[in-house]
């Protein structure tokens, strides 16, 4: 049994509910976020809708910080999608029970992201910030395929990985992903 499989008939049956998902755009972070936070009853929090304001603003790093920080004081339990290495990272690492890293090709978060577009096209996801509509231009293109892969990126997860190998779990496509899901139903 991988170690996937038995921290998925183990541990989340144990009631230890401090969940961070990190990964690359497009694999699907805020979508696991949704389904557990739904399935655990547990409070969620999307990073991008404290990241953005609306019209794609970039919010103000204390403000975000602050928020964050009240966020993790308040809930006992809860679920937390995003990256931002900059905002409490080293504090929701620590303090989650599991850490799930969505590790998909670029191509398959490319793909995704395109089809998230097509559905919420004109829309605000409930993911995102109030009045930062779905976006898919060249600029996020660029992000899903190059720069948010960089180097810096990957010896962050690598580094993650290394410090918390225990509650460290990485899934790395889409039936993975449902296996995962299918086994918390």
């Amino acid at each position: 049994m991988s170690s996937t499989e038995l921290f998925l008939c183990k541990n989340f049956k144990e009631g230890l509910m401090k969940i961070v998902i990190i990964g690359y755009s497009g694999a699907g972070k805020s979508t696991l976020a949704r389904a557990l936070s739904r399935h655990y009853s547990i409070p969620k929090l999307h990073m991008d809708t404290l990241q953005f304001q609306p019209g794609w603003i970039d919010s103000d790093r204390d403000w975000m910080e602050e928020e964050m920080k009240q966020f993790l004081s308040v809930h006992r339990d809860w679920v937390i999608d995003g990256n931002y290495s900059w905002c409490c990272y080293e504090e929701r690492m620590e303090q989650a029970d599991y850490i799930i890293f969505l590790n998909f090709s670029r191509w398959n978060c490319l793909y995704r992201a395109f089809k998230r577009y097509l559905k919420y096209r004109h829309k605000t996801r409930e993911s995102m910030a109030p009045g930062c509509p779905e976006k898919f231009d060249w600029e996020f293109i660029s992000w899903v395929l190059w720069k948010g892969r960089r180097q810096t990126a990957l010896a962050r997860y690598k580094r993650i990985h290394q410090t918390f190998p225990q509650k460290f779990y990485e899934l790395r496509n889409q039936k993975e992903l449902d296996k995962f899901l299918k086994s918390i139903e």
